[in-house]
């Protein structure tokens, strides 16, 4: 499913038969497929006010196809069908009543929801004479509009009084949901809070998947662990990775679960949608963000020669806009100097691989990188033995930093802990330890066991040429 709010999509490809059937798949642009369904179910002669109604209804079912990927989700290469047994009745090559076409012009670009939902209603309409059903009745539009009924009138006598129709949906080039890449272990953004929307959403029926908790947009170990067994129940390798296979999977259960494609949706909520991502990173940005780019590139600056280092400020300067774009150099990247999902990924890809091959002796240094994923409540592992370590030394001067014993485990002690130190810090509260705040605790911990500034990124033991 789409990530954000539904909007019209330039073109959409029409499979000329049944869905399974061996036919033909035609692109068009959207408003005239529109115009050939309208001129194809319903008559030129009705009123006005009818043929509107019926307009907004046509429209609103191929949005919902599209929104949910309905077909694509299933591995099929077209949006929907011209079966009306699935879908609208598509005439290919058709002439379209001219009328009717200057409606569509006017009407193509909105949709009817329900209130409070963001996902086009699933529209569902027949023709009222040798087909009825639940939804809107396209002859019985005819009466209503004669009666005096507006648009809106006959729309809600037929879906009820909870809709909108939104006017004006941007129009833009249609994007699949599947960001084009595998979402895996320590990734963050938009593609990740949609995994975990949809899985927490999921687990209501299939209890076996854990909840993952709070949607964070952080691919964490809870993530992993929902990923991994959401693809044990469905037949899909269990790597914790989730490849486009694994992301329509999901998708496809998702729109299940919640009715999305049938009258009767549970619905998107507004909440549900909400983008993480603000935009590409550049000079004269500041916040938390920036001190994230700047600590991967600090780190990737350490290991890789060519790849200049940058002070973790929060302030993107001109030294930040130098190193992305040695970093951009390195790995083939347009050398621009500003931080786009492209340049984030390949960025974070860099500092993984060197948080892989550094091994984790303790022995050696204690004061070790940042494992690249977001440590929070229920996270299980060695680094959050660390974590414990650290915060108890810390402790020792700042007790109002709670000690916790080094279990490795993540609990509401350690929770409290890391909340008192980002306080202390002035750090947002959330007890997600990221890399801003591991930096800050190995930090301090480094500053207050050894008397200066031990952080590892600062003394790698191998240089990448």
């Amino acid at each position: 499913m789409p990530v954000g709010e539904p909007y019209i999509p330039e073109t959409i490809t029409v499979h000329l038969g049944r869905p399974e059937e061996s036919a033909y798949n035609v692109t068009v642009p959207f408003p005239d497929y529109i115009k050939n369904v309208a001129s194809s179910e319903i008559y030129p002669t009705w009123p006005e006010n009818s043929l509107r109604a019926n307009i907004y209804v046509i429209t609103t079912f191929a949005l919902n196809r599209i929104y949910t990927e309905w077909y694509r989700a299933r591995g099929y290469p077209f949006d929907i069908t011209s079966s009306t047994q699935f879908d609208q009745k598509y005439t290919y090559g058709r002439e379209v009543f001219e009328n009717v076409g200057q409606l569509v012009d006017e009407l193509f670009n909105s949709y009817i929801r329900r209130q409070g939902n963001v996902e086009p209603l699933f529209s569902a309409f027949c023709n009222g004479t040798t087909v009825t059903c639940d939804g809107l009745s396209q002859w019985g539009t005819v009466s209503l509009a004669q009666q005096g009924m507006t648009p809106y009138e006959i729309l809600t006598y037929y879906y009820g009084e909870n809709i909108d129709i939104v006017s004006n949906a941007p129009v833009r080039t249609y994007t699949p949901s599947y960001p084009g890449f595998d979402v895996a272990l320590g990734y963050s953004g938009d593609p990740v809070r949609t995994i975990q929307v949809q899985l927490n959403r999921i687990s209501r029926n299939y209890p076996a998947i854990p909840k993952i908790g709070d949607v964070t947009g952080d691919f964490d170990y809870p993530t992993e662990e929902a990923v991994m067994e959401f693809q044990r129940i469905f037949g899909l390798e269990p790597t914790g990775i989730v490849n486009e296979a694994t992301w329509y999977q999901i998708a496809y259960i998702f729109v299940s679960v919640k009715h999305l494609a049938e009258l009767n949706s549970e619905g998107v909520q507004q909440s549900d949608v909400e983008k993480q991502f603000t935009g590409s990173l550049a000079i004269g940005a500041q916040g938390q963000n920036v001190r994230t780019a700047q600590y991967y590139l600090a780190v990737i600056g350490a290991y890789y020669a060519a790849i200049q280092p940058v002070e973790i400020t929060g302030y993107f300067g001109a030294q930040t806009e130098t190193s992305v774009k040695s970093l951009q150099k390195v790995f083939g990247l347009p050398q621009t100097g500003v931080i786009d999902e492209q340049t984030w990924h390949a960025m974070y890809d860099a500092y993984a691989g060197i948080v892989e091959s550094v091994p984790l002796d303790t022995t050696v240094n204690d004061v070790v990188l940042y494992p690249g994923v977001v440590l929070r409540e229920g996270t299980n592992s060695e680094y959050v033995r660390l974590l414990q370590t650290y915060l108890s030394y810390i402790h020792q001067t700042y007790p109002e930093i709670g000690a916790v014993n080094a279990t490795g485990y993540f609990g509401p002690m350690t929770k409290a802990s890391v909340i008192a130190f980002q306080k202390m810090y002035g750090l947002p509260e959330n007890s997600a330890v990221g890399s801003v705040v591991w930096n800050a605790i190995t930090g301090l911990y480094s500053d207050l066991r050894y008397g200066y500034d031990k952080r590892p990124y600062q003394s790698p033991g191998y240089i990448i040429s």
